[in-house]
């Protein structure tokens, strides 16, 4: 499949607050307009998602919240001022958190994230293509921290109408030699490259890519077949948290023995 060597990225401006209950596939053609294309791939800020679905929550205390959506407690970390805890969350994420957002939204509210933001891409998709006449990708984004690497990147939760891998297994590399694990996690990279123009603190949510069609996919599976789940996790746990397990279950084995009979 033909790849492309240059692309463009650019945020979108004219994007107003989003409140519950937003026709955000209107407000998102409205801001486009005549600038969106075929093969067009955009990307969508999952905050301005949950606000449009209503999932501002009230929550005097962003723990509960974070609490409420986590399965799983995969490491904490003592900070001045409380505890930073990186979870699976409901969407199968492993994120700071839970992904609960505090920020840009009513004192005394909390902003979760989407429901099914593969849904929600796919909904934002079909209303560009209906109110543009536009064949587009959409890609949901959130901010993620990375294991071994300071700082975060912004990767993709949800999309529609796009290959999220581009999986070069079984071809050859420029010397001929057969590639057996090369998966890069396209979506995530289109995730990072438009959080380069849209911003945190900028109030532009939207970016569109375009110059890598060949990346569109009408059936290919969504964000969520990037998360890695049971075990398939190769880290689910902290290290400080692994070796506590393993001391606890070292300390349980060695009891179970017992003790050795001196008589």
């Amino acid at each position: 499949m033909t790849s492309s060597t240059r692309f463009e990225v650019w945020s979108l401006d004219d994007i107003p607050e989003i409140r519950p209950g937003d026709d955000l596939g209107e407000i998102l053609a409205t801001a486009a307009g005549s600038d969106l294309s075929d093969g067009d791939i955009v990307v969508v800020s999952s905050k301005i998602v949950s606000k449009a679905e209503g999932r501002q929550v009230a929550a005097a205390d962003r723990e509960d919240a974070i609490t409420s959506e986590t399965v799983r407690v995969v490491a904490t970390r003592a900070r001045p001022g409380g505890v930073t805890r990186i979870v699976e969350n409901k969407l199968g994420l492993v994120q700071a958190a839970a992904g609960v957002d505090a920020s840009n939204v009513p004192e005394g509210f909390v902003l979760l994230l989407p429901v099914n933001p593969d849904a929600s891409a796919a909904l934002l998709r079909a209303a560009l293509r209906e109110r543009l006449g536009v064949l587009v990708g959409v890609v949901v984004t959130d901010t993620l921290g990375r294991p071994w690497r300071v700082g975060q990147v912004d990767a993709a939760i949800g999309a529609s109408g796009i290959r999220v891998v581009d999986d070069l297994r079984g071809t050859l590399d420029a010397q001929g030699r057969a590639l057996d694990v090369t998966l890069p996690a396209v979506a995530d990279e289109l995730a990072s490259a438009a959080d380069l123009v849209k911003g945190k603190a900028a109030s532009r949510p939207v970016a569109v890519v375009r110059g890598l069609a060949h990346l569109l996919s009408d059936d290919a599976p969504g964000a969520r077949s990037l998360v890695r789940l049971g075990d398939e996790d190769m880290f689910r746990t902290g290290s400080d948290e692994a070796y506590d397990e393993g001391y606890r279950a070292g300390f349980d084995a060695g009891l179970a023995e017992g003790t050795p009979d001196e008589s």
